[in-house]
């Protein structure tokens, strides 16, 4: 991919095999068992985000919160920390790699607080 543009021609049935074996990779693992959902209003996001990751974000754009906001909330936990502080920080965390990293959005910069929903029970 690298020589893309210096005289290089593409290939592009090889091109289509890596997308359709990568699509396979990320989208079909199996689920063994009920997938877990909840649905949420939008109008319920801000208390959602308050009861699960413990501080409500300012700002919440039809479901989806700053990453830069996450960064900010995510406190270094003491040794004396409760099992609910270290669940909010997880959570945290996660939600911060699945925003920034395996399931970003156009702007790299939010991310959906329906994958909180699905750590709740993770």
């Amino acid at each position: 991919m690298a020589l893309v543009g210096r005289g290089c021609k593409l290939d592009l049935k090889l091109v289509s095999a890596l997308v359709e074996r990568g699509r396979a990779f990320t989208v079909g693992v199996v689920v063994d068992g009920s997938v877990v959902t909840r649905y949420v209003q939008s109008g319920e996001w801000q208390g959602v985000c308050g009861e699960v990751l413990g501080s409500i974000s300012e700002t919440i754009y039809g479901g989806r919160i700053k990453i830069a906001w996450l960064r900010r909330t995510l406190v270094a936990l003491d040794e004396d920390s409760t099992k609910i502080e270290r669940e909010r920080h997880t959570w945290t965390y996660i939600l911060q790699i699945i925003g920034g990293i395996l399931m970003p959005d156009k702007s790299r910069t939010l991310v959906h607080l329906r994958w909180l929903l699905k750590l709740i029970d993770f």
